[in-house]
């Protein structure tokens, strides 16, 4: 059986890809960033996936981007915005996540002489970070590919982004055909130690819109 990475937040998207993974037979070892997020819940969330869903295993590895801050996500005196999703880059993107995280699944998939990383990128509902399109995972690719020694000794790296171009309600239909317990997962930006979601945060809006317009029950909690 092959060997995968797949990075694993913990939320909704990450979870769909992981059970994707798993399905086109691929044995999983799932990685997660505890980065200094304000959203902590998610990493015990993604530890509730994982086991879930059948990962071989689980590492999650520490990173303190709090040293940079920059954004609501890492820096406690930017508020998260609650006004609804707006035009432009919002202040929840995180400088370079995406760009670290992968590159630690490339080291970690590296060692394990896997040849596939997984990863629940959304270019379609997702609130305008650039390090989400399809344009920068074709570009991260192929540095891959020129930066590591496995991939100059032949074994090249393949970097699969299956949700990119799915709406949220594509989302979620994918991951009720697969089981996923979306109930395990949290995506709020500001989910409170036990879990419970906000509902106003851009992501839980578009997590609400989701279910919605999947016509699925909703199986988030809520603070109120």
């Amino acid at each position: 059986m092959a060997r995968a990475v797949v990075l694993l937040s913990g939320g909704l998207d990450s979870a769909t890809v992981l059970a994707m993974a798993r399905d086109a037979g691929y044995d999983c070892h799932c990685l997660s960033v505890d980065y200094g997020q304000r959203h902590r819940a998610e990493l015990y969330a993604a530890v509730r996936v994982a086991q879930a869903l059948g990962a071989r295993e689980h590492r999650v590895t520490k990173l303190d981007l709090t040293a940079f801050g920059g954004s609501a996500l890492t820096d406690s005196s930017i508020a998260v915005p609650t006004q609804g999703i707006t035009d432009g880059i919002p202040i929840t993107y995180v400088p370079a996540r995406n760009t670290i995280m992968l590159s630690l699944a490339l080291a970690f998939a590296e060692v394990l002489g896997a040849r596939d990383i997984f990863f629940g990128a959304n270019a379609v509902d997702y609130s305008g970070y650039p390090d989400c399109r399809p344009d920068f995972m074709r570009a991260f690719e192929t540095m891959a590919n020129l930066a590591t020694k496995a991939a100059v000794e032949g074994n090249r790296l393949t970097l699969h982004t299956p949700i990119i171009s799915d709406t949220k309600a594509d989302i979620i239909r994918r991951g009720m055909a697969l089981k996923v317990d979306y109930a395990l997962t949290v995506s709020c930006y500001q989910a409170d130690a036990d879990g419970r979601a906000c509902g106003v945060c851009d992501s839980c809006r578009l997590r609400k819109a989701g279910f919605e317009s999947a016509g699925v029950a909703d199986p988030t909690r809520y603070k109120s």
